[in-house]
Order: structure tokens, then C-alpha cells, then sequence
């Protein structure tokens, strides 16, 4: 079973995308700031991370480079999913390392297809 690992400083939307994971068949791990996650991924390497952009300290922008540079997290892909729409956006968080960009709401079956592509 892959893991991921979801990044986001709301509870409500980590609750809503384990959700929509863990009936997908994916088990789910979950960090509540860019700090924490980034320090949940060195110890866990999930298969993905879920990342949120706009959290408190370091941000998702700042997150997805660290374990992009890191050795032992650069191949874990990054998904962004922000409430961040602009294209600017997306340009940059591809820049700092990750694989893909979904908008939220994120659109449940966008989700899996994402994740479902990351793992492979």
C-alpha cells in the first residue's frame, strides 16, 4: 500500500483528503506545517506528499524545495494542492521541485488520478 503524506495547516482539508485517499486504498500520514512535514517525510519517505502552499513558517513554496534538495526525499514526488489559482503560482512550485498543481476545492477524482500517476 503507497503512503502519502499530506502537508496542510487546516485540519478540516487533511481530514477531507484522507478521506478521498484512504478510499482509494492509499494509507495516509499527516504533518501541520511546512516544518513538521518536511521532517515527517526525512522519517517516513512517504511514495507522495501533498503539499499546501500558504501555512505558517515555512511555507509549501520553501518545503518543496528543502526535500527537493534533501537526498533522501528529492524523488518523492510533490503534489501542490492550494487554494493559490494564479499561474505564477504554479510556474514557481514546479521551479521548486514539484510534480504537479491542483487548485482547491481539489476535485476528488483530479486527486486520485494525480497521486494514482505519482506512485507509478
Amino acid at each position: 500500500m503507497s503512503k502519502v503524506l499530506i502537508i496542510d495547516d487546516s485540519a478540516t482539508e487533511v481530514q477531507l483528503l484522507k478521506g478521498i485517499l484512504e478510499g482509494a486504498g492509499y494509507e495516509t500520514i499527516s504533518a501541520r506545517s511546512g516544518e513538521e512535514g518536511v521532517a515527517v517525510a526525512k522519517a517516513e519517505l512517504p511514495d507522495v506528499i501533498l503539499m499546501d502552499i500558504v501555512m505558517p513558517g515555512l511555507n509549501g513554496f520553501q518545503a518543496t524545495r528543502q526535500l527537493h534538495k534533501h537526498d533522501s526525499t528529492r524523488a518523492i514526488p510533490i503534489i501542490v494542492v492550494s487554494t493559490k489559482s494564479d499561474e505564477t503560482d504554479r510556474i514557481w512550485a514546479m521551479r521548486q521541485g514539484a510534480t504537479e498543481y491542483l487548485v482547491k476545492p481539489v476535485e476528488e477524482n483530479a486527486l486520485v488520478l494525480a497521486v494514482n500517476a505519482a506512485v507509478g
